[in-house]
């Protein structure tokens, strides 16, 4: 199915901070031991007659030399405070030695017969790119290493893979690659069969999102526009376009296609179908071998709901391209693939837990299209076009699961094993079957091959067991009644014979934000933190996509709040049931999460011992001014209208922070190269709590000047990261091994 998509700025400053020991029974740092101070500058702003004051605006400017040194004395204090944990180093190893022995695996896909995928092997540092010369599960078709962005480091700063395409006949591979976590990804391409590396080299590729054309000498691709220092820094993604390659040529003067100003184009050449594509929209053009068509996508921000136009292939090269439209927003399609002069529409049009539903492009007609796949209880999260047949994920109370439905309508469910859940399926329009990524809370991740002539899904032994004993665990599945009775799922991982006592160290984590489900995975580091006696639970609040649209639009803007509530509600459950109390229970939201975990510890500060902030969103009326802004003003609103601006005050943390209140320990970390949430958010919640704080708890701010938003970061800084994160928490705990002399 074709989704809709969605160097290192190192300062030499330094400023050495002395940290002391903690010395009271609720493990304080000492008085005489503070964070580096915080100069106030308020700014005063009034929207719709409500009155908004913003203290530490100047830290925004986080590239000018005083919030560059406020930052990095900050990260040093952090640091410093952060390595007299006693328990940490020990916790360290303990996560090396669990995370380093096992193998992970991601994005497998089969083209020309061959199977792709990127891979870290046990004690590999970094995700490497990785072929099979066949893609036949029972064949002994040994592994070869095509890229190892290991081998780029240099000056301290890591390279990874953001994403790659091999052709359609599998002989050559696009991959875009970027430095420090940036995503500010670079095209390739290289040679399958011997690794050598083609001259094309195409920047400003974040979003890459291409597609291999008939002959593989060609593809399609995003690009952003080129910012110039007279542009706003909310210019960064807007205005991309969609470009066409021919391998061996100039970038700079391949031709556009598709994207911003195309409309233009057409109206030159008085064609009657125009485009309508705003600066905040992305542009992408998908293909499959599988059909005479090309699509034209225009992604508006975050918006799930996107326009598309289409053409036939052998129309492509007039210029301009007459682009006809298909489908608009309303008609709700949020996925869809192509099947001969069909496509397949994954749609919330009629239901909110989405169906399948199919027309022709020969006469398209979306609003009347034919239902394949009618909706029902479980929420349809993919329908994917295989040369057999149409692969169905459904999403069954958090569970995934999967269903075939063949080209002549006939639906039938597949196993994925026992106790196991779908959570990816990857297709080829050319290829019959499908590679399934199975997982559980609990156990090892496989990437299975389903067989569709032998009904039967074999492991590909791509991704090994994991070399640890896990049969002492389990996941519990249970549900907290929110503020309004709404009961929300909550996944619990904990030992079997665990006491409910109300003495264990818990950390409960959400997200809740664009329709995201927390599907069931797992991970060897939560071993470190479950042999010590601690829970990990996961909150499926609404904001998410457990149950469909109405489960997304019920936490989303306005109903932000629901999300807010459903977490606090989580939190409560686990401390009524026995599993913890207020003193050694934790938060935890990365990204948008950072909204979920902001609005819990300022509505209900008495009910955590500490929380993590994880590059996340706290200050939600500033985050439309921002870099990565524009695109999100679909999911969160913007202050130019009365209600966006009611929305983005009741969600912003940054503003809901009390003075003299007894907030618990809060750690935020921030990657100096992110693109998606801009260090200033994390900066300046941090500087507002300090300032805040009554509790005499730290408020820490852990800068990675190598990392972005955690796209991209190598094994070793997850497993620091980890450490650090886990270490400070079971100190706020108050776990004896974990206390700072």
């Amino acid at each position: 199915m074709r989704r809709f998509q969605t160097l290192s700025l190192r300062t030499r400053l330094y400023f050495c901070i002395a940290v002391v020991a903690a010395l009271t029974a609720t493990f304080p740092l000492n008085v005489h031991s503070a964070p580096p101070p915080t100069e106030r500058q308020n700014v005063t702003e009034i929207f719709y007659g409500q009155t908004v004051t913003d203290p530490y605006r100047w830290l925004e400017n986080w590239h000018e030399p005083k919030v560059a040194q406020w930052m990095k004395a900050q990260d040093d204090y952090t640091r410093a405070t952060l390595n007299s944990i006693p328990g940490r180093e020990k916790f360290l190893a303990r996560i090396k030695a669990l995370d380093t022995a096992s193998t992970r695996v991601r994005g497998a896909q089969v083209w020309g017969g061959k199977l792709f995928y990127l891979k870290a092997d046990a004690g590999a540092d970094n995700l490497k790119l990785y072929v099979r010369d066949s893609a036949n599960s029972s064949s002994q078709s040994i592994e070869r290493l095509l890229l190892d962005p290991e081998l780029l480091t240099k000056e301290g700063v890591h390279f990874s893979i953001d994403y790659f395409q091999p052709s359609l006949d599998g002989n050559l591979v696009l991959y875009g690659i970027s430095p420090g976590g940036s995503e500010d990804s670079v095209i390739h391409i290289i040679e399958t069969a011997t690794g050598k590396k083609l001259p094309d080299a195409i920047d400003r590729c974040r979003f890459g999102a291409v597609a291999w054309l008939p002959g593989n000498q060609s593809f399609v691709y995003n690009r952003l526009q080129k910012v110039t220092p007279d542009m706003p820094r909310t210019a960064f993604e807007q205005r991309s376009r969609v470009y066409l390659h021919e391998l061996g040529h100039d970038p700079e003067h391949d031709r556009f296609v598709f994207g911003y100003g195309y409309s233009e184009e057409m109206k030159s050449a008085e064609l009657k179908s125009e485009l309508k594509i705003a600066d905040n929209d992305l542009s992408f053009i998908t293909y499959s071998p599988a059909s005479p068509y090309l699509i034209g996508l225009v992604a508006h921000g975050t918006e799930n709901e996107a326009t598309a136009y289409y053409v036939p292939f052998d129309q492509m090269k007039p210029s301009p391209i007459p682009w006809k439209k298909l489908f608009d927003v309303d008609d709700a399609v949020v996925r869809f693939d192509l099947h001969q002069d069909d496509i397949y529409l994954v749609t919330h049009k009629h239901n909110p837990r989405y169906e399948v539903t199919r027309t022709s492009l020969k006469h398209p007609d979306v609003e009347h299209a034919t239902v394949v796949v009618p909706a029902s209880e479980v929420v349809i999260k993919e329908a994917d076009v295989a040369k057999d047949a149409i692969y169905i994920r459904d999403l069954n109370g958090g569970i995934g699961r999967m269903r075939r439905l063949s080209f002549d309508g006939k639906i039938e469910p597949v196993s994925a094993g026992e106790g196991k859940s779908v959570q990816d399926i990857s297709t080829t329009p050319t290829e019959s079957g499908a590679r399934v990524h199975v997982v559980s809370w609990t156990s090892s991740p496989r990437w299975l091959a389903y067989d569709p002539q032998r009904k039967t899904a074999i492991d590909t032994g791509i991704q090994p067991p994991l070399p640890v004993d896990t049969s002492a665990y389990e996941a519990v599945e249970v549900k907290a009644k929110s503020a309004d009775g709404t009961m929300i799922p909550l996944s619990i991982i904990r030992a079997k014979n665990l006491k409910l006592d109300g003495t264990h160290p818990t950390h409960v984590i959400g997200y809740g934000a664009y329709g995201i489900s927390y599907d069931a995975f797992f991970d060897p580091v939560w071993l470190a933190w479950l042999e010590r006696g601690g829970v990990i639970a996961f909150a499926h609040v609404r904001g998410g996509g457990e149950y469909g649209e109405e489960w997304y639009r019920a936490g989303y803007k306005l109903t932000k709040q629901h999300t807010i509530d459903d977490f606090i509600a989580s939190a409560q459950y686990l401390i009524e049931n026995k599993y913890t109390n207020p003193r050694q229970l934790s938060g935890e939201g990365t990204s948008a999460g950072g909204i979920l975990i902001g609005g819990a510890i300022t509505q209900r500060p008495d009910i955590f011992s500490g929380a993590l902030i994880r590059v996340g969103c706290s200050n939600a009326l500033r985050m439309e001014f921002e870099p990565n802004g524009p695109p999100n003003i679909a999911e969160f609103g913007s202050v130019t209208d009365r209600d966006g601006f009611n929305g983005l005050y009741a969600m912003d943390a940054y503003q809901h922070v009390k003075n003299g209140t007894a907030y618990p320990g809060i750690l935020l970390t921030a990657g100096i190269n992110d693109p998606r949430v801009d260090p200033a958010q994390p900066a300046k919640m941090t500087a507002r709590l300090q300032a805040a704080t009554s509790s005499q708890k730290p408020v820490l701010l852990r800068i990675d000047y190598d990392a972005g938003h955690g796209m991209g970061s190598t094994r070793a800084q997850h497993d620091l990261e980890y450490a650090d994160e886990m270490s400070f928490l079971l100190w706020q705990a108050g776990d004896t091994d974990f206390q700072p002399r």
